[in-house]
């Protein structure tokens, strides 16, 4: 069956230009978490380290409290870094911290940053990020060398420009044997600077009791067109999967969350298995940018959360993969 296409939005027309304030003015927290405050943060009572990471962000934000020895002097800690698992409320935390805090400041997903050396160059990044006073980086990643280590440059550089930084951990509570929490990975990998993080585990299940595997059925063009009849066609995209995987090899990282400007829903066509991880990770990207834009999303051909080989499930992007099933999940239900 055809699906009539006609009206409805494509997100391979939409080649976005960023500059370098337009990167900029969008390190914001994303629309779920706008209006994140410390006072709507509801800590468990069977987790007490949810309430104790509640009053560490709040010293850390302040500028009191989580203060650390170098040498015989005693300074202010420039970095908190909330570890734990999905849905304990890390990034509602680092929101607040960003909402909260009185000085300039920039919030983004550590792919942005990464997304903003990528299409700057690092010393142009350097210089645009050393005039912020906070920086907030959500989901760091600790599986790619590369790129961990270019972050970790960075933050190297900008420390001693008296730059702030408060990070959470991407570390899903199942990953796979490697334990909860990825503070050993953290101080490790992010070199010269990671002992003066202050470290706050947060404990918890996913408040969002969001499952970490999906029996979603694979879905015909009928379905697909069954879904769409119910959709505003100024706000809904249409693409084949294929296509979109190709048109995403040409544009920018920084770039996918300007593709979705003016887009809810999004439906994709002959969904298929991804066998070249280049295509893989580069639609990991999307997928942040689509579930940070709230987008909700389906497709026909094999359901889109299995979408990912069990070898790339189990290799050395594992969280990355793990966490954009868990996020095409949320934004298929």
């Amino acid at each position: 069956m055809a699906i009539e296409t006609s009206g409805f939005l494509s997100l391979t027309q939409v080649r976005p230009e960023a500059n370098v304030f337009e990167l900029l003015a969008d390190l914001v927290p994303p629309r779920e978490f706008q209006q994140a405050k410390f006072s709507t943060y509801k800590p468990s009572s069977e987790f007490p380290s949810q309430a104790k990471a509640l009053e560490a962000a709040k010293s850390f934000t302040s500028g009191t409290g989580l203060r650390k020895i170098f040498g015989k002097s005693q300074i202010q800690a420039p970095g908190i870094y909330l570890d734990g698992g999905f849905g304990v409320g890390k990034t509602h935390l680092l929101a607040a911290v960003w909402h909260e805090f009185k000085g300039k400041k920039a919030f983004g997903s550590f792919i942005a940053f990464t997304s903003l050396i990528g299409a700057l160059g690092f010393k142009q990044a350097l210089e645009a990020l050393s005039k912020f006073e906070l920086i907030c980086i959500d989901e760091f990643e600790l599986d790619d060398p590369g790129d961990t280590m270019m972050m970790s440059r960075l933050l190297n550089e900008l420390v001693p420009l008296g730059v702030r930084f408060a990070a959470t951990s991407n570390t899903p509570p199942n990953a796979l044997g490697e334990g909860r929490f990825a503070a050993s990975d953290f101080t490790r990998e992010i070199h010269g600077i990671a002992d003066r993080f202050e470290i706050i585990r947060i404990e918890g299940e996913d408040y969002r009791h969001r499952p970490l595997s999906f029996d979603f059925k694979n879905q015909t063009d009928e379905d697909l067109t069954d879904w769409l009849s119910t959709k505003s066609k100024a706000s809904t995209a249409v693409d084949e999967f294929s296509d979109l995987l190709k048109h995403l090899s040409t544009i920018h990282p920084s770039g996918y969350g300007k593709m979705l400007a003016g887009v809810s829903h999004l439906a994709l066509r002959d969904v298929r298995k991804l066998e070249n991880q280049v295509d893989a990770l580069r639609f990991v990207a999307f997928v942040d940018r689509a579930y940070e834009s709230q987008l909700s999303m389906t497709g026909s051909g094999l359901a889109l959360t299995d979408v990912f080989s069990q070898e790339y499930l189990s290799g050395g992007y594992r969280k990355k993969y793990l966490r954009a099933v868990s996020r095409l999940g949320a934004m298929m239900s």
